[in-house]
């Protein structure tokens, strides 16, 4: 009797275990199912570089998981219906470059909308208007020598020229335009050069420069660096700028005063933008 309650618990032992492998296979063919799912979706790359030109993004969007690499957060989810990879890179040249190929390389995004805030040169743009970039420069990229600094791109010693620009992808800028319009109106939607360095601009006198250097109507610290890093990775981008000041001697009162609302208007350029997708 003993012998046959020991072979009996020993089949019921086999059948559990065996139950429960077949339940632990299902569970991981499941999971195995969701993440080859998630492989195969496309992104759409949303970056900026502060946090009031990303927090409307984030709270409008339904986030599925954020991945931190280096320290950033890439919150992953649906924004307007679109599959995107929001991120906030930071301040400058070489941490929104950092983000952006940390991006590309890390999720499989289609393309790359970068957006936030700007110093509008020249006298087309004022304040609050907002810039479709076409083409973008380096304006502090080259040669210092004693007779001044001079810019080249790379080591061509070449002077201004076709070299040194990126530009966006057409379709994508024609769309963050008609998406612009749509939101503030025809008469404060300008497309131009963008023109970025690693400074925040407070001259009159420099942000003249640049427009006559470079034909640029807006300044910043970002958008030449995501349009680099995405012409490398052939990948779709365009940088949607809100004039926040005029990179003049005010700059700093007005962005106190005027850089939320203009992050907020690109936010909501963006959103139009993957609502017309």
């Amino acid at each position: 009797m003993k012998r046959k309650d020991s072979k009996m618990k020993r089949i019921i032992a086999l059948l559990l275990i065996a139950a429960v492998s077949s339940m632990l296979c299902a569970c991981g063919g499941r999971m195995q199912k969701a993440r080859d799912a998630m492989e195969d979706k496309e992104y759409i790359g949303l970056i900026s570089a502060m946090d009031n030109e990303i927090d409307m993004l984030i709270d409008e969007a339904d986030i599925d998981h954020v991945d931190t690499i280096g320290g950033v957060e890439y919150h992953v989810g649906t924004l307007c219906g679109q599959n995107v990879v929001i991120a906030k890179s930071g301040i400058g040249m070489v941490l929104s470059a950092s983000v952006a190929t940390t991006l590309l390389n890390g999720h499989k995004v289609s393309k790359v909308i970068f957006t936030g805030i700007a110093g509008g040169t020249g006298d087309k743009t004022k304040v609050l208007d907002e810039v479709i970039g076409d083409r973008y420069v380096e304006h502090d990229y080259g040669t210092v020598t004693d007779e001044g600094f001079k810019w080249t791109y790379g080591n061509t010693g070449e002077e201004v020229g076709d070299k040194g620009y990126f530009y966006s992808d057409p379709e994508l800028a024609d769309l963050a335009y008609e998406s612009a319009v749509d939101v503030v109106g025809k008469d404060n939607v300008h497309r131009g050069t963008i023109a970025s360095g690693n400074q925040f601009i407070t001259s009159g006198d420099y942000a003249d420069r640049l427009e006559q250097d470079f034909e640029a109507i807006a300044c910043e610290m970002e958008g030449a660096a995501i349009a680099e890093v995405c012409t490398q990775y052939k990948t779709p981008f365009v940088v949607i700028r809100a004039m926040s000041d005029k990179a003049d001697g005010k700059a700093h009162e007005s962005f106190d005063n005027f850089g939320d609302t203009a992050a907020d208007n690109s936010s909501r350029i963006v959103m139009e933008m993957l609502n017309n997708m």
